[in-house]
């Protein structure tokens, strides 16, 4: 019988953990820490006895429709029983119970049996995580749809994590910038130097974080053809200060680009911008860039800005440059992410002011040349 674990459970589980892994093992707190995780889910199958002889463990993603299979194990006696196909199986029921369209999980490459089984279950590779393992084994990252879906559509993007906390808006941009031209880098250098390009200078507390304007400015230097969307024609951001100083000089920084901008061919729009047009823009090669509240994802009610990488009928689906690792999140949580559109329109606002604001990036037309400062 396959039921959820409780803490009563956890001798067993300690027990199972210890048998099937030479590294990497959980603790007896790591098991009590996720059994009472709201979004988490552990699930036992037990013997006659009652006695627990595997688990599968998963996490949810809030706000998106992605789970991952955390962790899976048979005790070494309960195996070639079938046990870890009907634990998967189960897993999968609880993921799509808890409105879930995907299951991601990791695997050890050396691991040829367990790779065999997972695409045995329908999981397909998509990415490789490199020293993964405690060991320094590569970690192969593979994916289940869990319910019927169009064909996605979504383009090759190489995913890059944003190295500090206020530089989500640098790091999309590099992505794109990347995918359109592999010549540009996609490391912390080119993050930074975005960055200072692009950021507002005051914004929340501590660092500045980058706004459209900014970002428009840096990718139109650099030779790419930009679209911006901006729904407010005010100060951006205007929220986030109390101070009239800091205010002062925000809106020196917005006049000043604005002002770079009429000079450049990016083509601003001052309106929001529908998810069929960014759909369009997808298909036609260019890669939007989109500002949305964290609330829904993490429920910290700051700007963030990431990378649409497709679409289908019901997902759009993102790279969200900032990994959570405190949350137990790694790149597989952060890449392609599902998000329903009815969900995505709803956090593609920010502020007391709904702001909404995109960038399309795409390759320039043939013959604009790059200006000096382009990399």
């Amino acid at each position: 019988m396959i039921r959820k674990a409780t803490s009563a459970d956890i001798p067993d589980l300690l027990a199972i953990e210890n048998d099937a892994f030479a590294t990497d093992r959980f603790t007896e707190r790591n098991f009590r820490h996720l059994l009472f995780r709201a979004n988490a889910v552990t699930l036992v199958e037990e013997d006659e006895s009652g006695r627990a002889r595997g688990y599968s463990m998963l996490l949810f993603n809030r706000g998106t429709s992605l789970a991952r299979l955390y962790s899976m194990a048979v005790a070494s006696w309960a195996r070639r029983a079938g046990a870890g196909r009907r634990l998967l199986e189960a897993a999968e029921q609880a993921a799509r119970e808890h409105g879930a369209a995907f299951m991601r999980l990791e695997v050890r490459v050396d691991n040829e049996p367990a790779r065999a089984f997972y695409e045995k279950s329908g999981y397909h590779p998509f990415a490789v995580a490199t020293r993964y393992y405690e060991d320094g084994v590569d970690a192969l990252r593979m994916e289940k749809a869990l319910l019927p879906a169009g064909g996605r559509l979504a383009v090759h993007i190489p995913y890059y994590e944003q190295t500090l906390e206020f530089t989500c808006g640098a790091a999309a941009l590099a992505m794109a910038m990347h995918a359109l031209d592999p010549s540009i880098p996609l490391d912390q250098k080119t993050e930074l130097r975005i960055w200072r390009e692009a950021t507002t200078i005051f914004m929340l507390s501590g660092h500045g974080g980058c706004g459209p304007y900014g970002l428009a400015l840096s990718a139109s230097r650099r030779g790419f053809a930009v679209e911006m969307y901006v729904s407010d024609t005010g100060l951006l951001f205007a929220d986030s200060v109390r101070s009239a100083e800091r205010r002062q000089a925000m809106e020196l920084v917005q006049e000043d680009f604005l002002e770079e901008l009429r000079a450049t061919p990016v083509k601003m729009t001052f309106g929001g911008v529908r998810l069929e047009l960014l759909e369009r823009r997808l298909n036609e090669g260019g890669i939007p860039i989109v500002l949305i509240s964290s609330y829904r994802l993490d429920r910290q009610k700051l700007p963030h800005w990431v990378v649409v990488t497709g679409f289908d009928e019901r997902f759009v689906y993102l790279h969200d440059p900032y990994v959570d690792y405190e949350r137990l999140k790694t790149h597989l949580d952060r890449m392609q992410v599902p998000i329903l559109k009815r969900d995505f329109a709803a956090m593609a606002r920010y502020g007391r002011t709904q702001l909404k604001a995109a960038l399309i990036v795409s390759r320039a037309p043939l013959g604009q040349a790059r200006t000096a400062s382009g990399e």
